[in-house]
């Protein structure tokens, strides 16, 4: 297991998401609106809901249980073949490199133009983003790093620990759903219900591990209350946790009330600085995101290297 995760994430860090290969959230992603575009209208639209992503996360963990299981037979050399489909599936199931290249490059947007860094923030948040201000912008943009990291990173790396890839790609089916049909628009708020609670599920541990960890590689203990102050005042039960981290490390206000899908979505603030955000405040973000990520990553080879010895 360790040889694939580290195969895996260093494949995340050199390569990300590149567009010329197929990525599996794709399949998932089609599969979820397949499903949802036939199922979500008239009555019991919450069961139908519910059968679809249990279904859904059930089907992703058996099909790569059974295609390891089978590819554990063939051997490559030193490796078998399982081996190098559980690090391409590791590499797959890690968001963390992408998602900070994004950040960067709203913020380089923004010093060309505020029309231009609102089209570039669009491709990584579900709000509305046509009038955001330079400001809030920036802030998206963290908020959403900072959720990325317990999303993308942290979570996947948890449910690997606890079962496997198996259960790390069923993760990520988890979490393609809720954000797919999550929402509480009046679309999705029946119909998503049972998604949005199966990702709270999978996602409680993980965000406060995430804002954990956060606070431990900037070297900040003393912000753990912070983030029990303000972590549970998020409209997501997990999403407030490594945000509020985020907000105490950089002595920043993230919140507030946002569009979504033309509905305005009332959000709670996290943190009292209103203050404004910057490039060094970008870059700081990022650096605490890699040490974490980092620091995951050798926790959870460690674990795989004591229970195997």
């Amino acid at each position: 297991m360790n040889i694939s995760l580290i195969i895996g994430w260093i494949m995340d860090k050199l390569l990300g998401d590149p567009l010329w290969l197929p990525h599996p959230v794709v399949f998932f992603g089609k599969a979820i609106s397949w499903g949802e575009h036939r199922l979500n209208r008239g009555n019991h639209r919450r069961l139908k809901g519910g059968v679809l992503a249990v279904s859904l996360i059930l089907s992703s963990y058996l099909l790569t249980w059974l295609l390891l299981r089978y590819a554990s037979m063939v051997h490559l050399k030193s490796l078998s073949l399982a081996t190098l489909i559980a690090a391409l599936l590791i590499f797959f199931c890690l968001a963390g490199t992408t998602l900070v290249k994004e950040v960067r490059m709203v913020f380089e947007a923004l010093e060309r133009g505020l029309d231009e860094g609102r089209r570039q923030v669009a491709r990584i948040v579900g709000r509305d983003t046509s009038q955001l201000t330079e400001q809030e912008i920036k802030k998206a943009a963290l908020e959403t790093l900072a959720e990325n990291l317990s999303d993308g990173v942290i979570a996947p790396l948890f449910w690997l620990l606890l079962l496997g890839v198996p259960g790390m790609v069923a993760y990520k089916m988890v979490n393609t759903l809720d954000s797919m049909i999550g929402y509480r628009t009046e679309r999705y708020r029946q119909f998503g219900t049972v998604a949005a609670r199966i990702d709270d599920v999978a996602n409680y541990l993980p965000a406060r591990l995430t804002a954990l960890l956060m606070v431990v590689v900037a070297g900040r203990p003393q912000l753990i209350s912070f983030v029990r102050r303000y972590g549970s005042k998020h409209a997501s039960p997990n999403s407030g946790y490594p945000e509020s981290a985020l907000a105490g490390i950089l002595n920043c206000q993230f919140g507030g009330t946002h569009t979504y899908f033309g509905e305005v979505i009332e959000k709670p603030y996290i943190g009292h600085h209103d203050r404004p955000l910057s490039t060094d405040d970008m870059r700081r973000a990022c650096r605490i995101n890699l040490w974490a990520e980092i620091l995951m990553v050798i926790l959870v080879a460690l674990f795989h290297y004591l229970t195997c010895c």
